[in-house]
């Protein structure tokens, strides 16, 4: 089991067929398996040659390309760990992420990300443009085929302590997910998938590997743009894509949109946030001869553990129950505990915890977190969820306040420890709370020092917003940052001295107090 495996089948059946097309703003490029196989080879030989080594952490920050697809399977062949990372990050969350990775190389995508510029983590960086020129003049390096329980990428979440954490991922994870995920799917090589998903999240890389081991086509787009994938699938015969509901509703509202420009799509994958039924009505209606499944998984298991099968079509008999995401996929174990670890009686809500070889070995340099997830053999999700007689999942609540945000996964605890960092700010909570776009939006509620010197007036909430967003945009990626706040006197505590989100979810009435300065709204899942 090495991720390479399916460049080399694929090279040997059908080296002309196309494997990868990148449709930029000016400019399509194509490559074939053979090209592919070719330019994967002179680029590992490139980087062993400036002293990188298999077991090396080689990060990649770069939007969704053709040099990123390459990249990442240059990584793979020469036996180096990927760490795709978020190119939306601020410069602190960079920085932590390629110190604590202890990354040898940074191949990037310089004129897509400035900030870059200004990192201060001890790493050697190089564009993306200058690898792939020199890499020219290098012979092709032999396979590796390094695989099993070698480690292929680190993967960074947002953490519940503040921190991201880098969840390490073997080749094996991603095989067994991927072969989970191509039995109950039938992934086909004659499938065209749209990798619309960030390649620095599970889904779209996930998405990305299935289809290298069966050797089906790809598409990339830098970003997801309703005029741009509407023209991908019409032009390129798109069979395949992953969407999160914010971008299946953007689609479907495109002032382009016309059903019969998107009738080569057969399979429509969705999850990262719950699909509204009039949403999922629409789409049935859009795409009647279309699979449509629902998928929960994370990145600790290297992509959906629970898939409903292809029932979600117009017209089709055995419909599954409303709101489950399905049952456990091929290899996948999942049970409901208390909080003593026992079994949970069918129907009734419990922890979600997960047994299976595509279940994460741990974080990396984090031996406490991972203890804490992994025990006796099972991951502890920290999602709440009840099964029914049948073996369906339902999700009942996200047990570590996870904001989802335009498929964007928000950790309250990092968000609140940016605004306690501001010298006026006594204590802060943030919840999610419904936004008819993103899903769900990030609110804060917020407590003021008394008497801080630059806290601002008190009566012009407005201007104290606009103070606490500039100072999270220095700290925090843009879909972080609170679109909302409520300032108060004190935050709800339960005995414990915990904060009651739930009391705060429950009290939270429009309108809020909105920020003046519009943030950038997720473009990507």
């Amino acid at each position: 089991m090495f991720l390479t495996q399916g460049l080399h089948r694929s090279s040997q059946r059908h080296p002309d067929k196309t494997a990868l097309t990148h449709v930029g703003a000016d400019t399509t490029r194509r490559w074939t398996f053979r090209q592919m196989v070719d330019a994967v080879a002179r680029r590992a030989a490139a980087l062993h040659g400036w002293g990188v080594r298999p077991g090396d952490r080689v990060a990649l920050v770069s939007p969704n390309d053709d040099d990123m697809v390459i990249n990442l399977l240059t990584c793979w062949w020469m036996g180096a760990v990927a760490c795709p990372l978020n190119l939306r990050w601020s410069v602190p969350e960079l920085d932590h992420a390629l110190t604590d990775c202890g990354a040898a190389l940074l191949l990037a995508d310089v004129a897509s990300v400035p900030a870059l510029e200004r990192i201060t983590a001890p790493v050697a960086m190089m564009d993306n443009d200058r690898l792939a020129t020199r890499a020219d003049a290098f012979e092709p390096l032999d396979d590796t085929r390094t695989g099993g329980d070698a480690l292929a990428a680190i993967l960074y979440t947002g953490g519940t302590t503040g921190r991201s954490k880098g969840v390490a991922l073997t080749h094996a994870n991603f095989w067994s997910a991927a072969l989970s995920r191509g039995a109950e799917l039938n992934n086909s090589p004659d499938s065209v998938s749209l990798l619309v998903a960030p390649l620095f999240h599970v889904a779209g890389l996930g998405r990305l590997i299935c289809q290298c081991i069966v050797g089906g086509g790809c598409v990339t787009l830098p970003q997801f743009r309703p005029d741009a994938v509407l023209a991908a699938i019409e032009g390129l015969g798109i069979t395949d894509i992953i969407v999160v509901p914010t971008m299946l509703q953007a689609l479907l509202d495109a002032p382009g949109f016309a059903a019969a420009r998107v009738q080569s799509i057969d399979r429509l994958s969705f999850g990262a946030a719950p699909m509204p039924a009039d949403l999922l009505d629409r789409a049935l209606a859009t795409w009647p001869q279309a699979e449509f499944f629902q998928a929960y998984g994370m990145t600790e298991t290297a992509g959906a553990v629970c898939i409903d099968l292809p029932s979600r079509r117009r017209g089709a008999t055995g419909r599954q129950p409303t709101g489950t995401v399905g049952r456990a996929g091929l290899g996948a174990e999942i049970r409901i505990v208390d909080v003593a670890g026992a079994d949970c009686p069918r129907g009734e809500s419990g922890e979600i915890v997960v047994r299976g070889p595509m279940v994460t070995r741990g974080y990396w340099n984090l031996p406490g977190a991972s203890a804490q997830a992994l025990r006796d053999g099972w991951l502890h999700t920290g999602d709440g969820g009840r099964m029914d007689e049948q073996g369906y999942l339902y999700l009942t609540d996200r047990l570590k306040d996870m904001i989802i945000s335009g498929g964007e996964n928000v950790y309250p605890a990092e968000v609140e420890a940016a605004l306690r960092g501001h010298p006026a700010v006594s204590e802060a909570a943030v919840i999610g709370v419904p936004h008819a776009r993103w899903g769900e939006a990030v609110h804060a509620v917020v407590v003021l020092r008394r008497g801080a010197a630059d806290a601002g007036d008190p009566a012009d909430p407005d201007a104290l917003a606009g103070q606490l967003l500039a100072w999270c945009r220095t700290r925090l990626a843009g879909f972080k940052c609170p679109r909302s706040f409520l300032f108060t006197d004190a935050l709800p505590l339960s005995a414990a001295g915990k904060v009651l989100k739930t009391t705060l979810r429950a009290a939270h009435r429009p309108p809020t107090i909105p920020i003046s300065t519009p943030i950038s709204p997720p473009t990507t899942p």
